[in-house]
């Protein structure tokens, strides 16, 4: 009998060496990638222009994310995501702003980003 425990134990210590030779293998729990908002491409947000409809930009960039109830000429895209294992955030913001349902003024990010082949692709 107790050779036989060693060699379970020695066969279980192997099954554990390999488990932690595999890549990206921890001990850590599993959290989920957590997305709210709109991802907003670049190529879209570009063509975004003063003088466009509310129905032109909602067609280029989607539905805002953020209806600001008391003032209807403000639109709001907020975008973020938090990768569930690295906790690293990814944020952006974009407002619209129309008078006679029509853009007036865009105040967005310097630059939006595209992801780069290998990274994580948002499914918006």
């Amino acid at each position: 009998m107790p050779k036989l425990n060693r060699l379970s134990l020695l066969a279980l210590v192997a099954l554990f060496a390999g488990c932690t030779v595999a890549q990206g293998f921890s001990l850590r729990p599993y959290r989920i990638n957590v997305q709210q908002g709109n991802y907003l491409e670049a190529k879209d947000v570009d063509q975004v222009q003063i003088g466009m409809t509310q129905s032109q930009v909602r067609f280029l960039i989607g539905t805002p994310m953020i209806a600001d109830p008391f003032n209807d000429q403000r639109w709001d895209y907020v975008f973020f995501f938090k990768i569930g294992r690295t906790r690293e955030e990814i944020s952006s913001r974009m407002t619209i702003w129309f008078e006679d349902d029509r853009v007036a003024r865009i105040d967005r990010p310097d630059a939006l980003e595209a992801p780069a082949p290998g990274e994580v692709a948002f499914d918006g």
